[in-house]
């Protein structure tokens, strides 16, 4: 099951979802927030770390959702990392997108995100 960070853990006006790679099928965790005023477009954060673990501030890099999934910074998912990261975010830019936009919480956000086959 995903997870939910809300306001109170963060202290930072804002939630984000944590979705591990069960919930996925990528082979690290991400996580995925709505848009609380932020001045780039929709991102995704993706751990460095395989198999559910790390922390989205610590162990994780950005991944732009427009106009195609990249890299905030090049380089920084090995290349097959971001082949699955970027199948992942085509298969779910619309649900990702509404999530950001403040369309649909993060319990529609879990239910409508597609898994990895």
């Amino acid at each position: 099951m995903s997870e939910t960070t809300t306001t109170d853990d963060l202290d930072e006006g804002w939630s984000l979802t944590k979705l591990r790679p069960r919930d996925t099928g990528l082979p690290m965790a991400v996580w995925v927030t709505e848009n609380d005023g932020y001045p780039h477009d929709v991102r995704v954060k993706v751990s460095l770390i395989h198999g559910g673990a790390g922390s989205w501030r610590h162990d994780a890099v950005s991944v732009g959702v427009r106009p195609q999934p990249h890299e905030i910074m090049p380089g920084s998912l090995s290349a097959a990392d971001f082949a699955s990261v970027t199948r992942w975010i085509e298969l779910n830019r619309q649900t990702i997108i509404d999530h950001w936009d403040g369309a649909i919480s993060a319990l529609d956000l879990r239910l409508h995100l597609r898994r990895l086959p």
